[in-house]
This record gives structure tokens, sequence and C-alpha cells, in this order.
């Protein structure tokens, strides 16, 4: 069994089903990321995990044990909110203590822990000032803190980067990661930010409203996306999406055929199936190969080292991405001929948004 694994998890909001018959695990000193649209359900498992919620039905297993109806206070888990919700007539010293006192530890254990703590998350200096006077990034530190100084065995955090500026986001990632792997502490990190998802997660597991979609490593996710949702949701720019057909053993495009891919079967049962091819933008390119289309450059979008290209083929819109060097060669209004990377392409059913391939 999983140090963490929620079994077929339903809980409801009146007549809102919130979370439906949900399955969700992960292993000891995991970094497991919960990643899924506003309202998909993160919030909501993240509760139903440390107890603020009560489930109508499922189970709740933590380290072997059934925790489904365990009180908060025994479940020996933390959870950072979205909200760093600190306390802000106490100072940093006594924000970071406020969980041990109430716990009744010894006041020397207290001031090494808090000591300890303080070090760790380089926020030591600010002891004496109140959560007003730090910057978001060390509120949030703060907020972390409160969490990890009761030295728990599971710690869950909602959303605890959105408050933040681009750059404090940036460098509060590694943070965290860094403090989980020197912790070697096990933490499910809820975000609807594809960013960070794929940079801090060892496993990801996609959720949408309320249900298990897909769980796998980011190349997992990324390279073989079991259905037209999870292909949409990883990657940047997100994937290229064409109505097609298959006919004679090739895929029929608006704009011409192309072959099928070799390192995929297309199942059978979808060969009528009105489909949706996908390509994701680095993989296509500008090529004089046997199987190439011309395309129209309607806009740049440069991006430093790279830029994206928006490209029009008769009355199909793509995205490619070009190296900065290479793209300078390229203007807005010109012709070129692209070619794709078959063997790294997609197809999904237009009504389920299944994946056609095997």
């Amino acid at each position: 069994m999983a140090y963490l694994e929620l079994k077929q998890i339903t809980k409801k909001y009146d007549e809102l089903v919130a979370l439906d018959e949900l399955n969700f695990s992960v292993e000891k000193n995991e970094f497991a990321v919960l990643f899924g649209s506003s309202a998909a359900g993160k919030t909501t498992t993240l509760r139903c995990i440390s107890g603020l919620e009560k489930i109508e039905n499922g189970e709740v297993w933590f380290n072997n044990n059934d925790f489904t109806n365990a009180p908060i206070q025994g479940r020996e888990m933390s959870m950072v909110f979205q909200t760093f919700a600190l306390y802000p007539h106490l100072t940093t010293e006594d924000n970071l203590a406020y969980p041990l006192k109430k716990k009744k530890i010894d006041k020397s254990d207290i001031s090494k822990r808090v000591s300890e703590t303080s070090e760790m998350l380089r926020i030591s200096h600010a002891l004496k000032r109140k959560p007003d006077t730090l910057s978001g990034g060390e509120q949030q530190r703060l907020a972390i803190g409160r969490a990890l100084i009761q030295q728990p065995k599971l710690l869950l955090l909602d959303e605890p980067l959105a408050n933040l500026d681009a750059k404090l986001r940036h460098d509060t990632r590694a943070e965290l990661k860094r403090l989980q792997r020197d912790l070697n502490m096990t933490m499910v990190y809820a975000t609807p930010d594809q960013l960070e998802a794929l940079t801090m997660g060892d496993n990801i597991t996609i959720i949408k409203d309320g249900k298990f979609i897909q769980k796998g490593t980011p190349d997992e996710l990324y390279q073989n996306p079991k259905n037209l949702y999870v292909g949409k949701m990883i990657g940047s720019p997100e994937m290229n999406l064409i109505n097609a057909k298959i006919a004679n053993n090739q895929i029929e495009l608006p704009f011409g055929n192309i072959s099928t891919n070799k390192n995929k079967k297309i199942n059978s049962d979808f060969v009528s199936t009105e489909l949706m091819f996908g390509i994701r933008p680095n993989d296509i390119s500008i090529s004089n190969e046997e199987e190439c289309y011309e395309a129209k450059i309607f806009l740049k979008e440069p991006l430093g080292d790279v830029t994206i290209l928006d490209l029009s083929i008769k009355d199909t819109k793509l995205k490619m991405i070009l190296p900065e060097e290479e793209a300078i060669n390229y203007d807005t209004g010109q012709n070129i001929k692209i070619s794709f990377n078959i063997n790294n392409s997609y197809l999904f059913a237009s009504d389920t948004g299944v994946s056609a391939l095997n």
C-alpha cells in the first residue's frame, strides 16, 4: 500500500459533487503534485486528507492506518494555505512557536526548533519582526515554517505560491524542492500552474471535475497523454489540434494527408471516428521533405532564446517554435514550408477525447 492513499473518495456540498470517486496515492518521501484547473477539486482533496472535511464515501489511508474518520489532531499532518494565515500581532518568532505552545512542548525544545526552522528557511534575521514588515517571500517561508516546525509526517501545500510575483515564485519553487529533499519529507502540492507541476513533482496526478484523470512523471504525461485533456494541459505552448480522419492507412487533415505514427498503432475502434490530430509546436519544423505543407506566418512571438511562429494553412491555425537565431530569418506575412515529426504526434477521439493510439 502507498504511504498515502485515497480510495474512491466522494465529497458533496449539497447537490454539488466536489470529488467523484477519486483515487489518489503518494509514496513515502515523494514530492507529489495534484494538478488541475480552477474548481477541479484540489483544495477539497487536501482538506479531506487533513480531516478538515468529512467525506460521504471512500477511505483515507495514511502510513498503513485508516484515517477516514480520524480526528485532525491525530493525523500528524500540516497544511500550508494559499492565504498565509499568519497572526499579524505576533512576531515571526512567536508565529513559529505558537503551534508548539498549543501542544505544551517544553520551552527549551520550542526555542531550539524555532532557531533551527528559521535558519533552514532563511528568516532568522526577521524573528523579531511582524508579518506586515516581511516581504511576500519571507511571509511564505514563515507560513511553511509554521507547518514544518510541527515535524509532520506529511506536508500539504495548497497553491502556496499563488500570491507571489514571478521571480519569488521561481525562487520559492527551488527552495521547496530543496527542503523536501533535505528533510526527506512527503509533500503533496496542489497547483493549477503547469510550470510548477512539471518542475517540482516527482509524480503528477491530474484531476478534473473531482475525478482522477492520469498519474505519471512529467515525462510520462508529456509523451503519453491518455486523453485530449491531458494533452492540452501538459506542454507550453499548448498542443496544436487539427480535425482529422483515418483514410487508407493515412491521416486525412484539412490541408492534405500525412503518414501515421510509426511508434504506435491506431486502435481499430477509432478508424471510422471523427478524430483530433495533435502535434506539439516543437515537433513542427521548416522543411522541404516530401510530406511538407506551405504555411503563412501571421504573427511572431519573441520569447528571448526562442520565438513562437503563429502559422495559417488554409483555415487551420498552428504554432511552432524556432530558436531565436533561426527565427530572425523569417518575417510576418512570409510563406514557409513545414513538416511534422509524425512519430511524436497524437490522435484523440473528438467526442470522448480518449487517445486513439495504442
